[in-house]
């Protein structure tokens, strides 16, 4: 497997593994299937786990955490705080006060069932906390031995700034594949400027750029990709199009579209540690199949004029409204 540095000195895998829709957002839950994918993740040498206390809400913490027992040292458990939800599911919102940060990861530590997490995130920025406050309590996670790196996820590049002299920030998390590239001017600039590691959460474009998605309305009933812009109306015919490309492409090279796509996002810099999301052991093989794949320079340019016809946010608006805070 090859391994990737990010920031602060931590070495993962060049592929982690995102355990999100093993547990919320992506229609019912198999956790025998979704332990097993983990086991046979960790067997090809993958080191990097991404889960959130939000994600369940709580269940993909526990599941992680059952999933790795027993094989903590083959682990890096990345986990995230600020998002706050209810039991039942309710969102409650972003909380990035100091109090709610100690007794998040104190939550999350007894979850995952594990003495220390490696990567803790700040999910979401908190626009009634400075963040200089949040990320106080964060380092003092790290004084205490709870929490071994920080990082931060979908912050503006100024905000990223004052995070890291608050304590140095190891990895920022952000959406990023061929259809969502936004971030690649001044985030990507102050990220590399500092020293710190980028994780691409949907590199596949939650899946879209598989191809296997072209009708939304085949998708479970409290799949949220339903409702969201890109899958949507004269959004998703456009979107469509992006994903003949993407299958031309591939077809071409003999590999699949998830394959070409995530090799796309692994060409964009040895710093850049995309997390693809499956709960199923033919999809993660085929993912990790991605990392012999390679681009030419007429394939890389092909690929980049993609993400200028996409249609649609990434988010409804409402959340859109939450994020480069």
């Amino acid at each position: 497997m090859e391994q990737r540095n990010l920031g602060q000195g931590l070495t993962t895998s060049a592929l982690g593994l995102g355990c999100m829709g093993m547990s919320d957002f992506y229609g019912p839950r198999d956790d025998t299937e979704s332990i097993a994918t983990i086991h046979r993740a960790l067997d090809l040498g993958v080191t990097m786990l991404d889960t959130a206390d939000m994600y369940g809400p709580f269940h993909n913490e526990q599941l992680v955490g059952t999933a790795i027992a027993g094989r903590r040292d083959d682990v890096i458990v990345a986990t995230k705080f600020g998002n706050e939800r209810r039991p039942d599911g309710s969102f409650v919102g972003v909380n990035g006060r100091p109090e709610y940060v100690r007794a998040a990861c104190d939550a999350s530590l007894r979850r995952l069932g594990v003495d220390h997490i490696d990567l803790y995130y700040q999910h979401r920025v908190d626009p009634a906390v400075p963040v200089e406050e949040t990320w106080g309590a964060m380092a003092e996670l790290v004084a205490a031995g709870k929490v071994r790196h920080l990082g931060i996820s979908e912050a503006a590049p100024s905000t990223v700034r004052r995070a890291h002299a608050v304590h140095p920030v190891t990895a920022g998390q952000y959406e990023y594949s061929l259809w969502t590239r936004e971030l690649e001017g001044e985030l990507f600039g102050t990220l590399r400027e500092l020293g710190i590691g980028f994780v691409a959460y949907s590199p596949l474009g939650r899946g879209f750029l598989t191809g296997a998605i072209t009708n939304p309305d085949e998708l479970a009933d409290d799949d949220w990709r339903r409702q969201n812009p890109r899958f949507q109306g004269d959004n998703l015919k456009t979107n469509l199009r992006l994903v003949e490309t993407v299958r031309r492409l591939a077809a071409e090279k003999s590999v699949t579209p998830a394959q070409l796509a995530l090799a796309w996002v692994l060409s964009q810099g040895d710093d850049v540690v995309p997390i693809p999301g499956t709960r199923r052991i033919g999809y993660l093989e085929q993912n990790l199949a991605a990392l012999q794949v390679q681009l030419t320079p007429d394939d890389r340019t092909a690929l980049d004029h993609i993400g200028a016809d996409v249609a649609g946010t990434r988010y409804s608006a409402d959340s859109m409204r939450g994020l480069n805070r």
